[in-house]
């Protein structure tokens, strides 16, 4: 099973977020089984958009609108091939230390805890697996990024997908 995960897309009203994507990430998204975001889609077309690329699963996030505010949770849980993967957008408010993150996941009971709110990727393995996309289109000071993971029962292997213009280039990560 593929997913991509993204978070912090921030794409105001009257914006389209294909427009804003590389296409490289694009082809990625539309061949995942499963998208995750991490909420501040900003805007209601962003999150249609993205809906119309596959099976999307969301949170809402501190900046959407009221519209996504009512229509999303705060958090989800989905099972993948036996993994539990806990989606949040705030879990903390810094990122020196994880352990806020680390308790939200436990708290959920989950395996893999995907929070957004930061606009650069983490990832960080311990007794769970900590994952942040970045942000695709708004990173601020990283490079536009998402995470691309393909889960086989019970096995997380992931990367981080780095795209500058039309190029994504790929850094991996394994967790078992």
């Amino acid at each position: 099973m593929k997913l991509v995960v993204l978070s912090d897309t921030h794409i105001k009203k009257g914006q389209s977020l294909l427009t804003h994507l590389p296409q490289d990430l694009i082809s990625i998204i539309k061949s995942s089984d499963v998208i995750i975001h991490a909420g501040d889609f900003e805007s209601l077309r962003c999150y249609n958009e993205l809906r119309g690329l596959g099976k999307l699963v969301a949170v809402h996030g501190d900046t959407d609108v009221p519209e996504l505010m009512r229509l999303l949770p705060e958090r989800a849980v989905i099972e993948v091939e036996g993994v539990r993967i806990g989606i949040i957008h705030k879990g903390q408010l810094a990122t020196e230390s994880t352990d806020g993150l680390r308790y939200l996941a436990k708290e959920m009971d989950v395996d893999v805890l995907v929070f957004g709110h930061f606009h650069h990727p983490i990832v960080e393995k311990t007794d769970v697996l900590l994952l942040s996309p970045g942000s695709a289109t708004v990173p601020g000071i990283a490079e536009p990024s998402a995470i691309e993971l393909e889960i086989i029962k019970n096995t997380v292997k992931g990367r981080i997908i780095r795209c500058t213009g039309e190029v994504c280039s790929y850094f991996e990560y394994e967790r078992q």
